[in-house]
């Protein structure tokens, strides 16, 4: 007998995955966390029967979540990540020896939990020296801390339930405040297919707060239509400006300099979307 697991990612399209079994399922006190493992992606993090990252695609999402923003800042030391309770994103972030500081704020410790148990390979920097773990609200920390961070990087899941109020207005103005002064933030804002209103409406409030607002892209296989859109908001430093020296020796398998200039040069029906 085949077991197939099914996400259904609109109305009227679904990613339907040949499983060899589920490793665990528990329901936290805000979602159901569960990990299986597939035959085409391997293990799969799933909040709610959704995927959330899996072992053979994982790095395209948390490179280009992580070096983007941290090759764009000077120097950064000082890195928030909001969500990303994976640590995937952790990860990527201490590959850079500027950072002195690394804060994973994740509401929910059941997908810290799962994620250390089921996906070493993913999490497994969250035991460095620099990192800190915090089992809290997101958007109160960021609420909470005023002018602390170089980067902010909200890793979240999609806007529904406890991931709601990290797509408002109010949000991306209380990350403003706790940038420093050459701060930059990046939020994954979705599929510009399949959820282009979203896309729209999040880069909008971002350019409401930031003097330079920029989507990039990247593709992901597991992700609702593989093509996934990244917003940065940057208080002074100029997103294309890169040193690609200091990028050379980064251990990466997606991410390089290239890619990150090209990321930024968007499809005309993606840039149709950020254009007033």
């Amino acid at each position: 007998m085949e077991l197939w697991f099914t996400e259904k990612q609109t109305d009227h399209v679904g990613i339907t995955c040949k499983t060899r079994g589920t490793l665990m399922r528990k329901q936290s006190q805000y979602q159901e966390v569960a990990v299986i493992e597939t035959e085409q992606f391997d293990r799969v993090l799933l909040l709610d029967g959704v995927i959330q990252t899996t072992i053979k695609d994982e790095f395209i999402y948390h490179e280009m979540i992580a070096h983007v923003p941290l090759a764009v800042h000077p120097h950064p030391r000082r890195v928030a990540v909001i969500g990303g309770g994976d640590g995937g994103s952790i990860r990527e972030i201490i590959k850079h020896g500027s950072v002195e500081k690394a804060v994973l704020v994740e509401i929910d410790e059941q997908v810290i939990e799962a994620s250390r148990q089921y996906l070493p390979e993913i999490s497994c920097g969250l035991d460095d020296d620099r990192v800190e773990v915090l089992i809290a609200d997101g958007i109160a920390h960021i609420r909470e801390s005023k002018n602390t961070y170089d980067v902010i990087i909200i890793d979240s899941t999609d806007p529904v339930g406890p991931a709601v109020g990290l797509f408002t207005e109010e949000f991306y103005r209380d990350v403003y405040e706790a940038l420093t002064d050459q701060g930059i933030m990046v939020a994954q804002t979705e599929s510009p297919y399949y959820e282009p209103e979203l896309v729209q409406r999040t880069f909008a409030r971002i350019n409401a707060g930031f003097p330079t607002t920029r989507l990039y892209i990247a593709y992901i296989p597991s992700y609702p239509s593989g093509m996934w859109s990244f917003t940065l908001g940057s208080k002074q430093c100029d997103p294309l400006s890169i040193d690609d020296g200091k990028l050379q020796a980064l251990k990466t398998r997606y991410y390089t300099p290239d890619v990150h200039r090209a990321a930024f040069c968007l499809p005309r029906f993606v840039q149709e979307l950020v254009t007033p």
